[in-house]
């Protein structure tokens, strides 16, 4: 089992576990590695201290099994990651997927034509200035794609 110190090209940080390094660069050429936080799929690995089990010869097995000297490598920033993972699934909890038709429902809402409640979908870059210039409010917000599917 390979862990690597992963980084999406917007910076964020992350770890993967692959069973080989020949299954990670599979998994990135098939864009199957996606950052948690943005789903950026352009990943590259992360210079890493390798983590090795030393130990001193005389600890006695029943402490190396006990973990006593095993050092674990926390996420960058587990708060703000989990804080935003919470915040992108109230968002989809309560919003409705519109799809490529956004642009359209938010003008709907915008103008009266349809009662106010609160939509996501995918806009272009230029339908996403349209819409700012007109004054309707809009957030682009890249999610997860584990987060936009229902979990097996």
């Amino acid at each position: 089992m390979k862990v690597l110190d992963l980084e999406c090209s917007q910076g964020h940080t992350f770890e993967g576990w692959f069973g080989s390094e020949e299954d990670f660069v599979s998994q990135c050429e098939r864009a199957l590695v996606q950052c948690p936080m943005c789903a950026d799929a352009k990943v590259t690995k992360k210079l890493s201290a390798p983590r090795l089990n030393l130990s001193n010869p005389r600890e006695s097995a029943s402490e190396k099994l006990s973990g006593a000297s095993t050092e674990v490598a926390a996420p960058a920033n587990p708060d703000l990651t989990a804080a935003w993972m919470a915040m992108a699934r109230s968002m989809i909890a309560n919003t409705s997927d519109v799809g490529n038709r956004f642009a359209e429902e938010a003008r709907k809402i915008h103008y009266g034509e349809v009662p106010e409640h609160g939509i996501r979908g995918q806009a272009t870059a230029q339908e996403t200035r349209d819409l700012l210039e007109e004054g309707i409010a809009v957030m682009p917000l890249v999610l997860p794609d584990a987060l936009k599917e229902p979990l097996q």
